[in-house]
């Protein structure tokens, strides 16, 4: 595994796919995020509840720029590349460098739900958790009703691994978690190698120029 992880995400790479780039998320982003954010389809399932407002969600962001330079988040903004509109984010809930695992989670505008864009998103972080960060497992957890997220997961490779029962309180009740997984070996044995040739930012203070 990389030796230090923490230095990638504190100058996170631009990543793409198909469809979609990966960058980091800015103070500007607010409108689009709010827009995803505030709706209670997307966040049904997931640990925080719906934004009240945009100045909440601006709050967010500013909170997430002190954490990119403490190297301590690890997601991206999920960007259509045909016009630059954020829908939703994506990255690692969780790097562990000593067991060399690492734990994703995306979240998109339900607008932009049953596009693939779901599966696209997961792929490209698996890809770079393998083949860039020399992860040897990485799982996603779901909470059990949302078999969206779990077919997801299956698409891209990761078996279903089980469910823990009441294994979170959320919103006031407990939650049964569903768990998928995929290992390096049957990673590459799926999709194969590829190489990663970042361009990382040099100056630490690179956040500022582009809030």
């Amino acid at each position: 595994m990389i030796e230090d992880y923490k230095k990638v995400f504190k100058n996170p790479p631009m990543l793409q796919t198909r469809r979609l780039y990966f960058r980091i998320m800015r103070y500007t982003d607010a409108e689009d995020m709010f827009e995803y954010s505030s709706k209670e389809e997307v966040t049904r399932y997931l640990l925080w509840s719906p934004h009240e407002n945009i100045e909440y969600t601006r709050r967010y962001l500013a909170f997430i720029k002190n954490q990119y330079r403490q190297g301590a988040f690890f997601d991206w903004a999920v960007v259509l590349k045909e016009n630059g509109k954020m829908i939703g984010t994506g990255g690692y809930t969780v790097v562990d460098d000593k067991h060399q695992m690492g734990e994703i989670g995306y979240v998109l505008n339900s607008e932009y739900w049953g596009k693939g864009f779901g599966s696209e998103v997961a792929e490209e972080l698996l890809s770079f958790g393998f083949n860039y960060l020399g992860l040897h497992r990485i799982q996603a957890r779901y909470m059990v009703g949302n078999e969206a997220s779990r077919a997801v997961m299956e698409k891209v490779g990761m078996r279903f691994e089980g469910i823990a029962r009441n294994a979170m309180y959320v919103k006031n009740e407990f939650k049964d978690i569903g768990c998928c997984a995929i290992l390096e070996e049957e990673y590459f044995e799926k999709y194969g190698h590829k190489e990663y040739k970042l361009d990382f930012k040099a100056d630490s203070h690179w956040y500022d120029r582009l809030w």
